[in-house]
């Protein structure tokens, strides 16, 4: 049975007391050369590793960050989760990543597990949020940012893009290439920050070119590509066929794409698709997907960056400051036509 080594073992091997050694392993400055050698060939010889949740009752810091993400299988949160990790290392930070499976009552465990752990701040991406959710996040000891969501009224430091804008451009896309008839499968509409926002966007855009909304062609789904299978065929049972689908997702648009195809009709000649993220796969598919991009990395890695700010009391946590909206894209590909 192994041994647990500690501070006290390291101290009596060099000869040292135990806050001479604790200086050493916190890079404190205020130690001589000689002693600090010594104390790291007694560190090498014990093979002792600094126990990091004592070091963090200490200080009051663990140096660590807690990230939520809703869906670990979705392509979207794993980029944005990459830009978090890279200004997490940079700042020298420790992540840990938990996955909620888009359930609300895991979600609010994961946070209070999280708090419990110590960490000193908190990323939550994506997915509604809910009242009890911004009651967690007001009650939490640490700072929180929200990452690709926003709460309803604005009262949690966020960054994301303004969904309703891109849905508004990409459906735009399709009216300026001469579209009236264009369905729009819809995320859930009781996630006001991301799938109502975007509904509205749709919605806007039609009314500004006037051209009627027609309740046939908008159909919830669940953002994922089995969505787009399903609901494109029922599109395609409808007495009047759309000539467009504007899908709130690439996995989505992606699943309308393939069954289009399975139907036998051609993308863009026959109907054409767009949509909003710009995940990998929008450039891979064929044809190409024409979509609005946002800037998956950059949100993960200017939440990251706000929450250090917070953590370490660079900024304050005001609306007007840690409100940050990025701007999105309109990417140009092969899955719109020209009426």
């Amino acid at each position: 049975m192994s041994v647990t080594v500690t501070i006290y073992d390291v101290a009596r091997e060099a000869g040292v007391s135990m806050a001479t050694v604790s200086r050493v392993v916190n890079n404190n400055p205020n130690v001589k050369p000689q002693t600090r050698k010594k104390v790291f060939e007694a560190i090498e010889r014990l093979g002792y590793r600094p126990n990091a949740v004592a070091r963090g009752l200490a200080s009051k810091k663990t140096t660590t960050v807690g990230v939520v993400i809703p869906d670990i299988s979705n392509s979207i949160f794993s980029e944005v989760a990459r830009g978090i990790e890279d200004i997490a290392n940079m700042y020298h930070y420790n992540i840990i990543l938990c996955n909620a499976d888009k359930k609300k009552e895991k979600e609010i465990r994961v946070v209070n597990t999280l708090l419990e752990k110590q960490v000193d701040g908190l990323l939550f991406m994506g997915g509604a949020i809910t009242d009890d959710h911004v009651q967690a996040f007001k009650t939490s000891s640490v700072p929180v940012v929200l990452c690709a969501t926003a709460d309803e009224k604005r009262l949690i430091p966020s960054v994301d893009i303004d969904h309703e804008k891109a849905a508004y451009d990409a459906v735009n896309v399709l009216i300026q290439n001469g579209h009236k008839n264009i369905a729009m499968i819809s995320g859930t509409l009781q996630d006001p920050a991301n799938g109502f926002a975007r509904y509205q966007g749709y919605k806007k855009a039609l009314e500004d070119a006037g051209i009627p909304l027609r309740e046939e062609y908008v159909r919830v789904g669940n953002y994922r590509y089995e969505s787009g299978l399903e609901l494109t065929n029922y599109f395609l049972e409808l007495p009047e066929r759309p000539t467009a689908i504007f899908a709130a997702t690439d996995e989505m648009a992606i699943g309308a794409i393939h069954t289009l195809q399975d139907r036998g009709l051609k993308v863009p000649d026959d109907v054409s698709v767009i949509s909003v993220d710009n995940i990998r796969m929008a450039s891979m598919v064929r044809p190409q997907l024409t979509t609005v991009a946002q800037p998956m990395y950059d949100i993960g890695a200017v939440a990251m960056r706000l929450l250090t700010k917070l953590m370490n009391k660079e900024t304050k946590d005001t609306a007007e400051l840690t409100q940050v909206v990025l701007p999105h894209e309109v990417i140009h590909r092969n899955s719109v036509a020209h009426l």
